[in-house]
């Protein structure tokens, strides 16, 4: 018996040892790779508040509604963020719309050791969890293009967004009468995801010009509906209902982006009304600015993502060398909740556009080619093709 008890003993010992030599191992290697996992990723540098940061996470919203996050935002943001800070890796993500996937993702990031986050919220309140969880790590957060809803942001990169609203609606007071007569001014507006902050600014913007027109009669407001999601087939089924609530009678349509727009299009080609209907859109997408070519789409907002993207790259760089980034920053931006902190921001100018700037806007500065718009088109489309 003593001797059952002694081997007991001795493997229970044996047994202790090496769990105390694996613990011991864990703990070192942690610390050899940045502790807590706000480390670079090079095995040997402890990376606090994004300085001496070499890993960055990308993290955008979707690619369903627009094509900009894809093609201009998605690769604009890789090749600027490596151009302003040599020896950077990016790791890119695309949560396609989800919110809950959006998460999963940044918890990778973090895990995997990216030490600076860039994200376009799908959900500018549920993405104040990732900056909790970043914040744990001491990982700064640059919100991208849209806000969230968070007073532990680091900073924020967009357009002024209630100015892009206000351009839509300017463009319908300038406008409207050529759409308009006795009986026949109704306006529908298809508004953005309210999920998403910039869709509220962009409303409230573009109600700031059309309201003083709706009160005064000239315009009739018959429907407004935000659109989950910026879904573009859901914008269709809204346009739809609006024609049959008011039996085809609509002559202004707002919608806040292309991408939707160019369903409430196909809804208006249904009952024979494209081209004689005023329809607004955002991004100055290829398919946007073809509508607009058309004739089937008034005008677009022209944001220029490059200019949006290098802001940001430079923010990064700015953070990882731990400079000063007064001299990028030109604004803040209130969080719009009870006691909303105010984040330093970089607020970019969109610019309308419509048939008669396309060539001196985004033409010239190269964010469509000639050839791109022309595709498919008639030669003499819109004065361009």
């Amino acid at each position: 018996m003593m001797n059952l008890f002694g081997r007991r003993n001795k493997m229970f010992a044996a047994l202790a040892g090496l769990v105390l030599f694996s613990v011991l191992f864990a703990a070192c290697g942690s610390a050899n790779n940045g502790g807590s996992g706000s480390g670079s990723g090079s095995g040997s540098t402890t990376v606090t508040n994004g300085k001496g940061c070499k890993k960055i996470g990308v993290l955008l919203p979707e690619t369903a509604t627009s094509a900009r996050w894809d093609t201009y935002d998605r690769p604009y943001l890789i090749n600027d963020i490596k151009q302003q800070l040599p020896g950077a890796s990016v790791d890119y993500n695309n949560a396609q719309g989800s919110a809950s996937t959006q998460m999963t993702q940044a918890q990778a990031d973090l895990t995997k050791g990216d030490c600076i986050l860039v994200v376009a919220p799908s959900d500018s309140v549920g993405a104040a969890a990732i900056v909790s969880a970043a914040k744990v790590k001491s990982v700064p957060v640059i919100a991208y293009d849209r806000l969230i809803y968070s007073n532990d942001l680091n900073y924020y990169v967009s357009f002024d967004n209630v100015k892009v609203g206000e351009l839509q609606g300017q463009y319908i007071a300038d406008h409207y009468k050529s759409y308009v007569s006795p009986g026949h001014n109704n306006l529908v507006m298809i508004d953005g995801a309210q999920t998403d902050n910039n869709a509220l600014l962009f409303a409230k913007g573009a109600h700031n010009i059309l309201d003083p027109l709706i009160a005064s009669g000239a315009l009739k407001k018959v429907y407004e509906k935000y659109t989950p999601n910026w879904d573009n087939p859901t914008a269709e089924t809204e346009m739809q209902a609006a024609l049959v609530q008011t039996q085809n009678n609509i002559q202004i349509a707002y919608v806040a982006n292309d991408g939707m727009a160019g369903t409430v299009i196909a809804a208006l080609k249904a009952v024979k009304l494209n081209g004689k209907v005023l329809v607004t859109g955002q991004d100055a997408t290829v398919a946007g600015l073809q509508n607009i070519l058309e004739g089937n789409q008034a005008m677009t907002v022209y944001k220029a993502i490059n200019k949006e993207a290098m802001a940001t790259a430079q923010l990064v760089a700015a953070i990882s060398n731990g400079t000063d980034t007064s001299t990028i920053v030109n604004g803040q931006t209130t969080i719009p909740q009870t006691g909303g902190a105010n984040i330093p921001s970089v607020l970019e100018t969109p610019v309308a556009v419509d048939k008669t700037n396309i060539a001196s806007t985004v033409i010239a500065d190269g964010f469509v080619t000639k050839d791109q718009l022309c595709a498919g088109l008639p030669a003499g489309t819109g004065g361009i093709c």
